[in-house]
């Protein structure tokens, strides 16, 4: 009876060895798989009474020649990396003094040297902007790029200006692009 109780948990040991050492193993890759190059964020403010959120990825500049280039002018872009930027509003704003209904969009861009085109598209959930269609367009908007300090990864900011207004900036590379969104009082 020893030798079976001896027998049975060196065969117990052995096989939850193997289990740490392989879930271990697994963990540790399936990590390394899932890092992005390009980290997802997010930014959140509240103005008003509405929840404005950006959900987005940041591609860094990496040394490389960023617009006109890697983003290439008068293009649909994604204003991002990895899956369309997305915006949600919880109640209906105006964008650039237009009206865009409260909702979750995809957010792109069509980037030029002295004017960007804003998408706010219907379709929230895209990968980039391989499957993009100009007839879900919610919202076009045009704005001025202005330059900018360096800025190495990607970032959405939202500057509250007043209880009801805010601008929202995308800020890449040397380039900044602001943007005027108004709530109800």
């Amino acid at each position: 009876m020893n030798l079976f109780i001896k027998s049975f948990f060196t065969v117990v040991c052995a096989v939850s060895m193997f289990l740490v050492i392989y879930s271990a193993r697994a963990f540790g890759q399936n990590t390394k798989e899932k890092v992005r190059i390009s980290p997802r964020a997010e930014v959140m403010q509240q103005v008003g009474f509405t929840d404005i959120r950006i959900i987005y990825s940041r591609p860094g500049v990496k040394g490389r020649t960023i617009w006109g280039n890697l983003v290439p002018y008068n293009s649909v872009w994604r204003a991002g990396a990895n899956e369309a930027t997305k915006i949600i509003f919880s109640t209906d704003v105006l964008i650039e003094g237009k009206l865009l209904k409260a909702g979750s969009y995809s957010f792109f861009t069509i980037p030029g040297k002295k004017e960007w085109i804003l998408i706010f598209n219907k379709i929230s959930d895209q990968w980039g902007a391989f499957e993009y269609n100009e007839a879900e367009d919610a919202l076009r908007v045009k704005v001025k790029p202005e330059k900018s300090g360096f800025q190495e990864w990607l970032a959405y900011t939202i500057t509250k200006t007043s209880d009801y207004s805010a601008t929202i900036r995308l800020e890449w590379e040397k380039v900044k692009v602001p943007f005027k969104v108004e709530v109800k009082q």
